[in-house]
């Protein structure tokens, strides 16, 4: 399930300095960039993920399979991370965001998940 962690951040009169270290629960191999305005859906077998909104905001619905979460990203000090079993959506993008992920796996094509979960109905 998709949480939401505070990066330590150091704050002087020169500015801010953030720091990535010991928070990432996996071994990082894919580093990119995503800029808006856009939509993506997406989801990864075998993969996590740590979303971090380094300008600008945006919105990412995360679909559990039995639940919706929301989550704001609008400062370079938040983290999402997100496990394998999470099928986000990120919305709400803003003209001048910069989405950075760091991700455990390397791109494959074919591991993409565009499908959201179907939720199972029980007649119990």
């Amino acid at each position: 399930m998709a949480r939401l962690i505070n990066l330590k951040t150091f704050t002087d009169t020169r500015g801010s300095l953030t720091v990535i270290e010991r928070v990432i629960p996996f071994e990082i191999k894919r580093i990119f960039y995503v800029n808006g305005p856009d939509q993506f859906k997406n989801g990864r077998k075998r993969m996590k993920q740590a979303v971090i909104c380094l300008k600008g905001n945006c919105l990412i619905t995360n679909h559990t399979g039995t639940e919706d979460q929301h989550f704001v990203l609008n400062s370079a000090d938040q983290c999402l991370l997100l496990t394998p079993e999470d099928r986000y959506d990120m919305l709400e993008i803003a003209d001048d965001s910069i989405l950075m992920v760091l991700a455990s796996e390397p791109f494959e094509v074919p591991e993409r998940v565009r499908e959201p979960y179907q939720r199972e109905l029980s007649l119990t």
